[in-house]
């Protein structure tokens, strides 16, 4: 592992604010995103802080597309102009960058990062990047919760494809962060409550679906998700949330179908629709347990007409605009 491989620009460092950049309309309260959000600083008043995880060594090492590490720059500018609907701050603390294959190193950097977040009083958010950011951001979550000194209970919540349950024991990559949660959880002792939502059954094993069952997963797969039965998938979601003290939210965006999220490391070929999703990011959104969101995967090498990066914007504002 290359030591020297992870750089970040500090928490207090002045992210590259040019890439905010959008229309301005001269209607009064008109204003958009990147008229609105400023550079982070240790000072700043509680409130959201998004912050880049510039990697794809993980989707590499898995064998994926790689590309995934543009991911924050292409949300940022899908996000600035969007109109603005928010009464609390928005900060960008820019990014954790991996170069080469200093993965461990960069979630390291990247967990401490969002500890000193979390310590403040901040809700981060988190683009990707590969989805080997979970770990990382698992690290800054439970670092975290561990300094107030007592047992945690987190609710996991991922939409994904995939469960990102492989063996970690020889290699970590973008398929392995679950299954080191899950370890880590083990060996703080604290409950591991996962719920994976989207899993398409073609694209994991038995072997992954035996393991999901013996950590005693949520599992929804993507077939499941019809008008029918949203209410039912939301009331399992209520249920394992009520019985956790946080709430951290990951979201890998093949867990949409092909046409709405092309540049990922893996398209879905089913996958599940956002008005499907909506119910339940509007609970989580709402439940006022959710600590740490990222988002996962979106790969602008082979995006169309940035529609994974405007669907992963669109779904930063949505779970951080304010209720009117």
């Amino acid at each position: 592992m290359d030591e020297q491989a992870a750089v970040i620009k500090p928490a207090h460092a002045t992210p590259d604010m040019s890439l905010w950049q959008g229309r301005i309309d001269p209607e009064p309260d008109s204003e958009r995103w990147h008229q609105r959000i400023t550079a982070y600083h240790t000072d700043a008043a509680a409130g959201t802080v998004l912050t880049g995880f510039a990697s794809d060594a993980g989707v590499a090492r898995n064998k994926g597309r790689i590309g995934a590490a543009a991911g924050p720059t292409a949300i940022r500018q899908a996000l600035g102009p969007m109109a603005w609907h928010h009464d609390s701050p928005v900060y960008d603390a820019g990014d954790v960058a991996c170069h080469g294959d200093g993965l461990e190193r960069a979630q390291q950097r990247m967990g401490e990062h969002l500890t000193e977040l979390l310590d403040r009083g901040h809700l981060p958010v988190v683009l990707g990047g590969g989805h080997e950011v979970a770990y990382a951001s698992w690290r800054g979550l439970s670092d975290h919760l561990a300094q107030q000194q007592r047992r945690s209970c987190v609710a996991i919540i991922n939409l994904d494809a995939h469960f990102d349950l492989r063996d970690p024991s020889e290699l970590t990559s973008s398929g392995t962060p679950f299954a080191q949660i899950a370890a880590d959880c083990a060996s703080r002792r604290w409950p591991f409550r996962y719920a994976c939502l989207g899993v398409s059954q073609a694209a994991n094993t038995r072997a992954l679906f035996d393991t999901a069952s013996r950590l005693k997963t949520l599992v929804v797969e993507d077939r499941e998700f019809r008008d029918s039965r949203i209410a039912f998938i939301k009331r399992d979601v209520q249920r394992l949330v009520a019985d956790c003290d946080h709430v951290y939210l990951s979201i890998d965006m093949d867990v949409f179908p092909a046409s709405d999220a092309p540049g990922v490391s893996a398209p879905a070929s089913r996958g599940v629709i956002l008005t499907h999703l909506e119910p339940i990011l509007e609970f989580l959104r709402r439940s006022r347990k959710l600590r740490l969101i990222d988002i996962a995967e979106v790969n602008p090498a082979y995006d169309i007409d940035q529609r994974t990066a405007r669907l992963a914007a669109r779904l930063v504002h949505q779970l951080t605009r304010s209720d009117h």
